[in-house]
């Protein structure tokens, strides 16, 4: 898949999960485009995969596409950043998941970054009590 239909793709995904969520994030992206598996989620939850991006079936080029995009999507819906903590699943001590192999700070933060649409939240969250 070429750049711009990508972009295409990341741009409806991120309105699905909008609708659906009342966020964007990475690996919800990563998920939907059929680029990670809820399997290999599941492990690199576990702790059973060193870091995301080795479970992922695109290359690095791609990811970095589908995170530049992503962002730029959120910014242009004016939607709330939200860095989000990604703690290992299971027994034992808790430590903090790695998305890269590089572990660079501006990489980590792209992933853990939530794209809040605040009032979608307080609507699906309404819908929610009021049993929709």
């Amino acid at each position: 898949m070429n750049i711009p239909d990508l972009q295409n793709k990341i741009k409806k995904t991120a309105h699905s999960l909008l609708f659906e969520k009342g966020y964007i994030c990475a690996v919800d992206m990563l998920i939907k485009l059929d680029y990670l598996t809820q399997k290999d989620y599941q492990a690199w939850r576990l702790g059973k995969v060193s870091y995301l991006e080795k479970a992922c079936k695109v290359n690095l080029s791609k990811l970095s596409t589908i995170n530049s995009t992503t962002k730029k999507i959120a910014k242009e819906l004016q939607l709330k950043e939200s860095w989000t903590a990604y703690n290992q699943y299971g027994k034992g001590p808790k430590r903090r998941l790695i998305f890269s192999k590089s572990g660079d700070n501006n990489i980590e933060k792209a992933y853990a970054t939530h794209y809040l649409d605040v009032k979608r939240i307080n609507e699906l969250k309404t819908n929610k009590t009021n049993g929709l």
